[in-house]
């Protein structure tokens, strides 16, 4: 018979792995990060909370390790990616600028890059300037308009995040 941390040991520490990570996470996000444990999820997170391991900000919603002062919306546009590919996802974590995270899954390398309106030329120099070790990008823009002013390589698709629902819009460029 298995004991209460054995049941819990291995989503306790990828939990507790994924907030110091990403920060700032929502809800229905760790929920799809493990999809089929969702009521697991849910008595980790109050364990947590209880212990002060973790913090939920009442405002936002938002599960945060404590460490920063505010959300990343840009990170969390690229969890809602990661999310959407978790069930071929083999490993995953944040990354410096221009991307966001990174993921592997089915054998390949993603990085997930987020392009806000305005700053499609300096997130075209930083990719330029960086050596690209990803065979696929994922390019979130803020609006599927801002695909047309990009020249980024390697890129598998673009996509918006509706950040209410999580739902991601992927295009290709032509």
């Amino acid at each position: 018979m298995k004991t209460r941390a054995e049941i819990y040991s291995k989503e306790a520490a990828d939990m507790l792995r994924n907030i110091t990570t990403y920060h700032y996470m929502r809800h229905d996000q760790l929920l799809r990060l493990y999809p089929g444990k969702e009521e697991k999820i849910d008595n980790l997170l109050s364990f947590f909370l209880r212990q002060g391991r973790i913090f939920r900000d009442e405002h936002s919603d938002l599960y945060h390790d404590g460490t920063e002062a505010h959300a990343d919306n840009e990170m969390l546009a690229a969890l809602w990616v990661l999310v959407d590919f978790i069930d071929r996802v083999d490993y995953h974590s944040s990354t410096d600028f221009p991307v966001k995270l990174i993921f592997i899954a089915d054998g390949e390398l993603y990085e997930v890059i987020y392009v806000e309106t305005g700053g499609e030329a300096l997130i075209e120099h930083a990719v330029a300037k960086q050596p690209g070790d990803a065979e696929k990008r994922i390019v979130i823009v803020e609006s599927a308009e801002q695909i047309g002013k990009l020249n980024i390589p390697d890129v598998t698709a673009y996509c918006t995040v509706d950040m209410n629902t999580g739902a991601v819009q992927y295009y290709k460029q032509e």
